[in-house]
């Protein structure tokens, strides 16, 4: 049985802390700065990718992405950002956070995009 094809879209997290939330499943969601859902739709499979930008990354999983959610920042409820950010509950936080990954002022009335997605595990053929 032929194996399935290797996925041509990747969510990229350049912040290696990130890698132990995302093997452990406590990062569960992606809050990405616009609206990133003309790339990222609905049951699209990515590869989950850690590491330093324009440097080597670590594969961490492969996944599907279960929901793709556009927003303003203030909209965000404490468990959508618990779901990116273990550590954070309170959209003043998000912004902050957003803030300094992006290199510029992030407000509440930005629009955002919430990324949800689940690792897949096993194989198949």
């Amino acid at each position: 049985m032929p194996r399935p094809p290797v996925p041509t879209f990747a969510l990229n997290f350049y912040n290696t802390a990130v890698a132990d939330q995302l093997r452990s499943g406590r990062k569960t969601a992606t809050i990405r700065l616009g609206d990133k859902s003309p790339k990222y739709r609905k049951g699209l499979i990515v590869t989950v990718l850690c590491g330093a930008r324009y440097g080597q990354r670590d594969r961490i999983f492969d996944a599907v992405i279960d929901k793709v959610e556009v927003k303003q920042l203030r909209d965000l409820s404490p468990r959508e950002i618990e779901h990116d950010n273990p550590e954070l509950r309170r959209t003043e936080e998000m912004a902050h956070f957003l803030g300094q990954l992006y290199n510029r002022e992030v407000g509440e009335d930005d629009i955002v995009t919430v990324i949800r997605f689940s690792q897949i595990v096993g194989t198949s053929g």
